[in-house]
């Protein structure tokens, strides 16, 4: 589910890069979280205990993230892919977890010691660097285009850390369809004040399949796993998503648009990472342990397997019987992640 999740969602910024050609930005964004926003409300309706929002934190929860999380990062996004390549995108918005960090810091008083500022520090390098930033240039397409979609990915970043205090039984799918309504309701009237116009929209066979995996498979399915793996892993674990999403966005950009990324993305997404690693070290270093004693096991068991093939053959044909491993030897070396 982690790496479907991380392919739909990469392979989004392909996705809108391909239909900004026939879409107006904002306008193209609000259609999206509009059907989108309707059928997971339906889905809600259905499969929750409950799909409307009752208290005041609940509606502020839903203003915060329709207003930041949907409408704002959204919009900035594809804006600024009009300058920039998905892939770039991808990596830019990689640094969300590491401002998340940030804001908590400024907004909520947690603490950022020396080392959390150090991951800070990295991952606004990465950025620069991925952006080429020069100050005699700094008004250029590509640093312009990464500024804006920086710009989204701190408005997703400080949404998220509003709605922590916010105390809320609403499920995650109803807060979320009812944000994506609201979201979309936001960036159709930003597109307005822009001049944009639903009638320049050109309804190509691209421009509608770029339209149908945005909204159902990026949309639908791909929240629909965001909240299964939220439950099961934990956001920590969770924002490793947007670390493959990057790798997604380049094949994807690769396969489709023949897009080649430079050295320079490939050393700024290294810098995001690393900046991501130190501000979450204890996580990371969980999850490093929780991998090793499978990986432990995989290794013991080849090793057997290697010494079973060169075993001289028992009575029967099979292995020899006192040294052949039980079943009980496999389960008790190997765990219940091998078995």
């Amino acid at each position: 589910m982690f790496v479907l999740l991380a392919t739909l969602w990469g392979g989004s910024f392909t996705a809108i890069e391909v239909g900004l050609h026939y879409f107006p930005p904002l306008a193209f964004a609000g259609v999206r979280y509009a059907i989108a926003g309707a059928v997971i409300l339906g889905y809600a309706a259905y499969a929750t205990d409950r799909w409307r929002p009752r208290t005041r934190e609940e509606y502020l929860a839903v203003g915060v993230v329709g207003a930041l999380v949907i409408a704002g990062y959204h919009g900035l996004l594809y804006l600024g892919e009009r300058r920039v390549s998905g892939a770039i995108a991808a990596v830019v918005v990689s640094l969300a977890p590491v401002l998340t960090a940030g804001f908590a810091a400024a907004v909520l008083d947690e603490r950022l010691g020396l080392t959390e500022g150090l991951g800070f520090a990295l991952g606004i390098a990465g950025v620069a660097v991925v952006a080429g930033f020069d100050p005699t240039s700094a008004l250029s397409t590509s640093v312009v285009g990464v500024g804006l979609v920086l710009l989204g990915a701190a408005c997703f970043a400080l949404g998220g850390v509003l709605t922590r205090p916010l105390r809320t039984d609403l499920p995650a799918a109803a807060l979320q369809a009812w944000s994506m309504l609201g979201g979309a309701a936001l960036l159709l009237g930003w597109g307005a004040l822009r001049g944009e116009s639903l009638s320049a929209i050109r309804p190509t066979p691209t421009a509608l399949a770029s339209l149908a995996y945005l909204t159902l498979l990026s949309g639908v399915v791909a929240f629909l796993l965001y909240f299964r793996l939220l439950d099961r892993i934990g956001p920590t674990k969770l924002h490793l998503v947007g670390y493959l999403e990057p790798v997604v966005a380049t094949l994807a950009g690769w396969a489709v648009l023949g897009e080649v990324v430079s050295a320079s993305t490939v050393a700024g997404f290294a810098a995001i990472f690393a900046g991501f690693a130190v501000l979450h070290r204890d996580a990371m270093r969980s999850l490093a342990a929780s991998v090793r004693p499978t990986a432990l096991a995989a290794s013991l068991r080849r090793s057997a397997l290697a010494a079973a093939s060169d075993r001289p053959l028992g009575r029967d044909g099979s292995g020899d019987e006192e040294s052949e491993p039980t079943e009980g030897a496999w389960s008790s070396s190997a765990g219940h992640a091998d078995d």
